[in-house]
């Protein structure tokens, strides 16, 4: 089984309302499977795209090896939950190393970030702000524990 789910996020670093949602689905979804949040700061690089080739180095360097790296960009491929956990799943039983979920800040994810991925995903073609993008992927990541574990959560439509 994978070790555990790492949520790696670049950007602002401002505690807000959205981390307090974060925890609580942080928490429901350990009961399952490990999930750490690691935040990467870049502080003093500009702004634009020298910020993001930055903020691509960083992500890049803090993640362990090995690790399945799952990218998070609009430009990715849409699942369904029911997809997405089905794919975790799979995983889970084959790869006994962290899978990385990886989020860009503002400017978004450097292209060497994509490169590296296994798999880039997106929820839509819909600009989100960073903050509720990483809400979304804890929801999503509690609903693949939900359905893997077949609790009430998810109801399929």
């Amino acid at each position: 089984m994978s070790r555990e789910y790492l949520i790696v996020w670049a950007g602002r670093h401002r505690r807000s309302s959205w981390d307090g949602i974060c925890q609580r689905y942080a928490e429901r979804i350990a009961r399952v499977t490990p999930v750490r949040e690691l935040p990467v700061k870049v502080r003093g690089r500009g702004d634009g795209d020298e910020r993001r080739r930055a903020e691509g180095e960083a992500i890049l360097a803090a993640l362990p090896d090995p690790c399945w790296l799952i990218a998070l960009d609009s430009r990715g491929h849409s699942l369904t939950s029911e997809r997405l956990a089905a794919e975790l799943t799979k995983l889970r039983r084959e790869w006994p190393h962290p899978v990385a979920f990886v989020l860009g800040s503002d400017l978004g994810l450097d292209d060497a970030v994509r490169a590296a991925a296994r798999r880039v995903l997106s929820f839509g073609p819909m600009t989100l702000s960073h903050e509720l993008a990483r809400t979304v992927l804890y929801e999503q990541l509690y609903r693949v524990t939900s359905i893997q574990a077949g609790t009430g959560y998810h109801r399929a439509p």
